[in-house]
C-alpha cells in the first residue's frame, strides 16, 4: 500500500461520519460516458434546455432519440470496484450520504443504501411526469418512441414526461440540495472522487465541508482547483485507490 493510499485509510479509520460526494470519474470505469469532459458528451452535442423541452415536441423527439443512443453506452454497465468500497463504507457505518452528480443508479446497485444516496442531478434509469410526478419505467416508452416517434404523457394528469434528470436550465431540487447542505455540515470526513468541482452550486460542498472543520480529500485523475484546500489529494485511479484504501476487491 502507498503511503498516500494508507493516509487515506488513516482518514477513514478516524473519522466518525463521512460525506462521499461523486461525480462521472467514478463511473467512467464501468464503461459510461463522461458527460462534460473535453471528449465528453456535451463537447460533442448542444445540450436541449429544459424550457424548450417544455416547449417544443420537436426538442421532445430529440432529447428522446439523444437518450436512447446514449442508453446504448450504458446498457449492461455494472458498479466497479469504487462504487463497492463505497457500499462498503456504508455497509460498516462510516458513510452517512452519497452525494452524487451521477445519474446512473450505480450506488444503489452496488449496495448503499436508497436512503443514503442524494441525487443532485436525478436519475437517468427512469422517467417522471412534470406536472404530477408520477413514475414511469423507460422500456415501455422506448418502445413506442422507436416504432413511431411517439412522445410519452402522463396518463393520470396528461401532463409531459421526462427522464427524471435535471436538464440546463432546470431548477435544481430543493429538498436534495438541503439535504445535501445538512450532511455536509455534519461531517467530520467529506470524500470528493471524481468530480472536477466546477460545476456549482454542488461543487461548493466540499468547501462548506472544509469551511465548517471537516477533513476534505480529493481522488480524481486530474488535479482541482479545490486542491490547494484539500488535507489529502490522490491523482489516481478511482477504483484501485479506493479499492486497496477499504481492503475490496
Amino acid at each position: 500500500m502507498s503511503e498516500e493510499i494508507e493516509q487515506l485509510a488513516d482518514l477513514f479509520e478516524a473519522a466518525d461520519r463521512v460525506v462521499v460526494f461523486t461525480g462521472a470519474g467514478i463511473s467512467t470505469e464501468s464503461g459510461i460516458p463522461d458527460f462534460r469532459s473535453p471528449n465528453g458528451i456535451w463537447a460533442k452535442t448542444t445540450p436541449i434546455y429544459y424550457d424548450e423541452y417544455v416547449r417544443s415536441a420537436d426538442a421532445r423527439i430529440e432529447a428522446w432519440r439523444r437518450k436512447f443512443e446514449i442508453d446504448r453506452d450504458m446498457i449492461g454497465a455494472e458498479p466497479n470496484r469504487g462504487h463497492r468500497a463505497v457500499a462498503k463504507l456504508a455497509r460498516i457505518g462510516k458513510v452517512s450520504a452519497v452525494i452524487t452528480q451521477n445519474i446512473d443508479g450505480l450506488h444503489q446497485q452496488s449496495g448503499v443504501p436508497a436512503d443514503r444516496v442524494i441525487e443532485l442531478h436525478g436519475n437517468g434509469t427512469y422517467a417522471t411526469c412534470l406536472d404530477c410526478a408520477k413514475r414511469y419505467e423507460l422500456e415501455p416508452i422506448k418502445a413506442a418512441f422507436e416504432a413511431d416517434k411517439t412522445l410519452p404523457h402522463c396518463d393520470e394528469c396528461g401532463g409531459i414526461v421526462k427522464t427524471a434528470t435535471i436538464s440546463f436550465g432546470q431548477a435544481m431540487p430543493d429538498r436534495p440540495m438541503e439535504r445535501a447542505r445538512d450532511e455536509t455540515l455534519a461531517c467530520d470526513l467529506f470524500l470528493a472522487i471524481g468530480s472536477s468541482l466546477v460545476v456549482y452550486p454542488a461543487a461548493g460542498f466540499p468547501t462548506m465541508a472544509k469551511q465548517n472543520g471537516a477533513k476534505l480529500a480529493i481522488i480524481n485523475r486530474d488535479p482541482t482547483e479545490l486542491d490547494r484546500i484539500a488535507d489529502l489529494v490522490l491523482n489516481l485511479e478511482i477504483g484501485p485507490a479506493l479499492g486497496e484504501a477499504v481492503k475490496v476487491n
